[in-house]
């Protein structure tokens, strides 16, 4: 009996110190004006997200680029946390995961986005870092074209890659076709919302959401319960389903639409983008057809072409001789040393094993091009400019 009762307050204990920390971590992006890169500011300057709320107004002001307003705006704490402790219960009573950017969970093609979320709530199985990612999104007025086309390449995807897991915006049109379609082929599908997961939006798609959530996918969304329902909150949603993704499509889309802003991320992410080209001047072809024509997405019109483009059948080997006596930085060898040993791999990861940036390992891989060491594949990978290479 008394062991019984000391493992049941062990276990409260446990509890309520977790239940502390994810007040404090969730308490700091309720802050106004606090973005992603000054949080991250704060907890490198004090240590923890616990310290920006117990840290002095006028030792705040004195951290570069927080001044006055902002440290005015932590110092509103209380209120803050009772916010964010309440946001922790209702989470724990629905089954919510909550994912801290630096948790293993976290998805990491997104943390390799500077305007990253700081914390993410899923509600789901849904592994967000295994497999292949692919955003589809596209208008809400999809045609029967449109339609078909959808459908028809994320069932060729299923039949020869079961680890793509299929990302959307739960929206009306192309985005419920591509996760209706991605449940009844049996691949994992995670829906991103504009909201807090004390509802669901559109309504009518509810009974998809639920199925999602039970059938290994995840509806994910970077905002707290009782969060409105707003504009500004879809848009910036989408750059979530592109960050997470490997690449994007866009299956239809007008002149103007959500689904290129998602085009627009996902090239500002060093991620792949196609498009499903149309017929001249069809309203919603658009915004596709121009994505091709900028050179801003490729064109696709199956799953053969997204496999090619993305390596998917690893026929993407190229046969540059490797030359063996370029004198190479310390970097440059690094990078050498990681395709010796893994293989090919596409540049976020690189980014994440090497932990250089984007822009860094561009340049990088530029001049290890140049000098016959490396080799670009589709599917914005690279690898060693010759097999021997790896030996």
């Amino acid at each position: 009996m008394i062991v019984f009762l000391f493992k049941c307050l062990l276990t409260c204990f446990l509890l309520k110190m977790e239940n502390s920390n994810l007040k404090y971590k969730i308490g700091s992006t309720m802050i106004k004006g606090v973005g992603t890169q000054t949080i991250k500011k704060l907890v490198t300057a004090l240590g923890s997200e616990e310290a920006m709320f117990q840290t002095p107004k006028k030792k705040l002001e004195k951290i570069p680029g927080i001044g006055d307003y902002l440290s005015q705006q932590i110092a509103e704490g209380p209120k803050i946390l009772d916010d964010a402790l309440r946001e922790v219960e209702f989470a724990q009573k629905r089954g919510i995961s909550i994912l801290f950017y630096n948790d293993d969970e976290y998805p990491k093609r997104m943390v390799e986005c500077n305007d990253h979320p700081i914390v993410l709530y899923k509600k789901g199985t849904a592994d967000l870092n295994k497999g292949k990612f692919l955003g589809i999104v596209g208008t809400r007025k999809m045609t029967p074209y449109g339609k078909s086309v959808c459908e028809d390449i994320i069932l060729e995807l299923s039949q020869r890659h079961a680890d793509v897991t299929i990302v959307s915006g739960l929206a009306y049109g192309v985005d419920i076709c591509a996760h209706r379609k991605a449940i009844e082929c049996g691949l994992a599908t995670i829906g991103v919302v504009g909201h807090g997961l004390d509802q669901i939006y559109p309504y009518a798609h509810l009974a998809t959401a639920r199925r999602m959530m039970e059938e290994k996918g995840a509806i994910v969304t970077e905002y707290p319960s009782g969060t409105k329902i707003d504009r500004n909150n879809f848009v910036s949603r989408n750059r979530i389903i592109a960050g997470m993704c490997d690449a994007v499509l866009i299956i239809e889309s007008g002149e103007k639409g959500g689904a290129l802003l998602t085009a627009e991320f996902a090239n500002s992410y060093h991620r792949d983008v196609f498009a499903l080209p149309g017929r001249a001047g069809d309203i919603y072809s658009i915004g596709c057809n121009n994505l091709i024509k900028q050179n801003k997405a490729s064109l696709v019109e199956s799953a053969k072409d997204i496999e090619y483009l993305m390596n998917w059948d690893g026929n993407g080997q190229t046969n540059i001789q490797l030359s063996l006596f370029q004198e190479l930085s310390d970097k440059e060898q690094s990078i050498v040393e990681f395709f010796r040993t893994e293989g090919a791999m596409q540049i976020n990861i690189l980014s994440r094993k090497s932990q250089m940036s984007i822009s860094e390992l561009t340049s990088l891989l530029f001049e290890l091009e140049m000098k016959g060491v490396v080799a670009s594949m589709p599917g914005n990978m690279y690898d060693l400019a010759h097999a021997n290479g790896r030996r």
